[in-house]
């Protein structure tokens, strides 16, 4: 006959190696996670920047695409121009895929590590023609680039980046596309 004494010690072992297990699989779980977000961090992420505004639409300008990365490549990359919204205009945002792109480096149809690139942005394209020529109406504009890669190291994942919000900053001279700040 087992005693209560024997069968309490039974059940608290029974309960220690559970609970052992229970935060053997949480550490599990979060050294992958951990892990996770590491690579992640690390993944190459296209920067944009503007050409100055100097003659013309602002919509027309050329625009750089830079992998800052210094080990992956952004291979496959393609680019989309948002038009996100207009002030005072009701459009729904548009989306139109780059034009000129010209992407350097070794690399075919993507941008080695450290290399650059520029393209256009045919925005005009999406307004209305009464818009097309109205210089308020990009003063106004709010856009972004739509980018979209393989994966490194892993070919057949796609990953899709959005930039920031950029705006026109005609406080600068001469004006260029800029990212946007909170107010």
């Amino acid at each position: 006959m087992v005693s209560l004494d024997q069968e309490l010690m039974h059940m608290a072992r029974g309960a220690a190696g559970t609970v052992k297990r229970l935060v053997l699989t949480l550490l599990v779980v979060f050294a992958i996670a951990t892990l996770g977000a590491i690579l992640w961090s690390l993944r190459p992420v296209p920067s944009f920047v503007s050409d100055d505004v100097t003659a013309g639409s602002p919509f027309d300008v050329t625009f750089k695409v830079a992998n800052d990365d210094a080990w992956l490549p952004l291979k496959n990359l393609r680019i989309y121009c948002v038009l996100a919204q207009v002030r005072a205009l009701p459009i729904e945002p548009r989306i139109a895929e780059a034009a000129n792109v010209r992407l350097g480096g070794a690399l075919a149809g993507g941008l080695a590590p450290g290399a650059t690139g520029s393209f256009t942005c045919p925005l005009r394209a999406l307004l209305g023609p009464a818009d097309h020529d109205d210089a308020g109406v990009a003063q106004r504009a709010e856009i972004y680039f739509r980018s979209r890669y393989d994966l490194p190291l892993i070919g057949a994942l796609r990953l899709t980046e959005n930039s920031p919000a950029y705006i026109l900053n005609t406080r600068l001279i001469p004006p260029r596309w800029t990212i946007k700040t909170a107010e």
